[in-house]
């Protein structure tokens, strides 16, 4: 590994770690926060989508402005954005200055998010080196979201839930200097002008979608204010679809998704946030609110599903080279889906080990899928890497963002575990959906096809 591969490796992956952990480690802060905040289950889902949300509507313009005015010079803008919202987060005295702040956290966030693979790609150039970097930075994302519990326990109970956003400063001044003096510059020599209408009707449709999710949760699926949000958000999305089709710069160009490859990646990415990683939130809620336990033991017992993501994500780099991406697509989100479904099966009485064989499970198939769906997410001309990766984190976030929202009008605090059970049935199905979609548009797909894959 080259000096610059090196440097890269180091800041790109410090990013993403910061990136995922400031959603993970917010779940495990969240009970602690609820009382020092005296807010609600509905304030507390805001806190998280309002992050997800704003990094799901930006990112791919965040991608397009990379591709236009250079890659490393987004993510620095992105890396201070970051940091200094973080700052400004662990300083808020109520939950909707937390919540503002969160948004402005996600808007860093896109910038960073944009180009994290897009800066990989451009150092680290053949199949072999590229199997390796995409393996961990799909470790990383997975080793993130299972840490993070952990590291949130550790600092709410040795210290505040201030310290979960305090933490990321640190972090973030050094990746900046990172950034700063050993990344090199790249950028799209031809790139397209910025689609504003585009922008505008993605931002306006996802934040409708899920305030009326959010807002059917909290007064039912018949208010007025839900229906027109609801009704408002869908007509919105589908004018983002037709402006893309009619556009002559779209910043999400349809014609990429007649790549299978690169359909079904973007399709079981959002699956997978959709259906296992909101239900985050509600596992971590069940863990201290249901069975008792504090901020570090409900961390720790996530531990046992990080070490099997950091095996399966290691084990996808041997694997890649002479499996179909599609298999390994196919059976990681078969394993989220029969993993959630096995933990659907606790309830009041249950212990934290009584939901391990399902977790574990579901964290080994995210180790096989994460690799590979970022890797076919590539499936691309070099110079639209940046616009390639906005996309492909669009649909990750965007999912996670639906999926919480989604998800928690299956949970009342009258009956937690009944809706938590429900929850995470519905989480299988999603990944199931997810399974099955991909094997139809993989099928045709063979070993060569993940070496393209990497190429791209």
């Amino acid at each position: 590994m080259t000096t610059l591969q090196r440097w890269t490796m180091t800041a790109v992956l410090a990013a993403t770690a910061i990136l995922m952990l400031d959603i993970a480690v917010v779940n495990t802060a969240l009970p602690t926060l609820q009382a020092d905040l005296d807010t609600d289950l509905h304030a507390l889902k805001w806190v998280l989508d309002a992050y997800t949300l704003a990094l799901a509507s930006i990112v791919l313009t965040a991608g397009s402005l990379a591709d236009r005015f250079g890659r490393r010079r987004l993510f620095t803008l992105g890396v201070i954005v970051f940091t200094v919202s973080s700052a400004a987060a662990a300083a808020s005295g109520s939950i909707e200055l937390l919540i503002a702040t969160r948004a402005v956290q996600g808007l860093g966030a896109a910038l960073m998010f944009a180009v994290t693979l897009a800066l990989l790609s451009d150092v680290f150039r053949t199949p072999q080196e590229r199997t390796g970097a995409f393996a961990a930075y799909g470790a990383t994302i997975g080793a993130s979201f299972a840490l993070g519990p952990v590291v949130g326990g550790l600092l709410t109970e040795a210290l505040s839930w201030e310290w979960v956003f305090i933490v990321n400063v640190p972090i973030g001044l050094v990746v900046l200097a990172i950034t700063a003096t050993k990344l090199a510059e790249s950028r799209d020599p031809n790139p397209p002008a910025i689609d504003w209408a585009g922008q505008v009707t993605l931002v306006a449709g996802l934040f409708g979608l899920v305030y009326g999710l959010l807002g059917a949760a909290e007064h039912g699926w018949g208010e007025t204010q839900v229906v027109v949000a609801l009704a408002g958000g869908v007509a919105l999305l589908v004018a983002f679809v037709v402006i893309e089709a009619t556009s002559r710069a779209p910043m999400m160009p349809l014609g990429f998704f007649r790549q299978r490859g690169f359909a079904a990646a973007q399709l079981a990415a959002t699956a997978i946030s959709a259906g296992l990683f909101s239900t985050f939130i509600y596992i971590m809620l069940y863990l201290q609110e249901v069975l008792g336990y504090s901020p570090v033991e409900a961390g720790a017992a996530l531990v046992p599903g990080m070490f099997m993501n950091l095996l399966f994500a290691a084990l996808t780099a041997k694997l890649a080279p002479r499996l179909a991406p599609g298999r390994l697509i196919v059976v990681g989100m078969t394993l989220v889906a029969v993993g959630m479904a096995l933990i659907s099966v606790v309830d009041a009485d249950s212990t934290w080990l009584d939901m391990q064989p399902g977790f574990m499970l579901a964290m080994a198939g995210t180790g096989l899928f994460n690799a590979t769906a970022s890797a076919l997410s590539l499936d691309v001309p070099p110079h639209q890497a940046g616009l390639a990766t906005g996309i492909h984190d669009t649909a990750r976030q965007a999912g996670l963002a639906i999926g919480i929202a989604a998800l928690g009008t299956l949970v009342t605090p009258a009956d937690f575990v009944s809706g938590f059970q429900h929850v995470l049935l519905v989480g299988a199905g999603v990944a199931a959906f997810g399974a099955v979609a991909s094997f139809f548009l993989l099928r045709t797909t063979g070993p060569r096809a993940a070496v393209a894959a990497q190429q791209a």
